[in-house]
């Protein structure tokens, strides 16, 4: 698997969005990408109690431990690399979470508009 360029939706180098715990399709803590990733875990997102239950309802437990997978589960404050289709999902309902512009990827905007994300960041922009 070829990672696409590791370049942000602002048009800068990707930053880290998350090792606390270890995010991204990679496991690299950075939002990259590839033609494999067929989720488009491309947007790094801050964790909510609200985004978290609502993720549960849809059908994507982000807050319980798996153990079994290596994964102690998110909490709120946590960085994660965000499918962007559930990030526009979650958008559209009302609950979607922060969103660190400068560590998630440009292939985001394939699915999210620019604007979109800029209404739910979490950095002075």
């Amino acid at each position: 698997m070829e990672k696409d360029q590791s370049i942000n939706v602002l048009g800068g180098v990707l930053e880290v969005c998350g090792t606390a715990p270890v995010t991204g399709y990679f496991r690299d803590g950075h939002c990259n990408t590839c033609a494999e990733d067929h989720g488009s875990h491309t947007v790094c997102a801050v964790m909510t109690a609200e985004f978290l239950a609502y993720s549960k309802y849809v059908g994507n437990d982000l807050s319980t431990p798996r153990p079994e997978f290596g994964f102690a589960g998110l909490a709120p404050g946590d960085r994660w690399c965000l499918c962007a289709s559930r990030f526009l999902q979650a958008h559209e309902e009302g609950c979607a979470p922060r969103v660190h512009l400068a560590a998630t990827h440009q292939r985001a905007l394939e699915i999210v508009q620019i604007d979109i994300l800029k209404e739910h960041s979490s950095e002075d922009i």
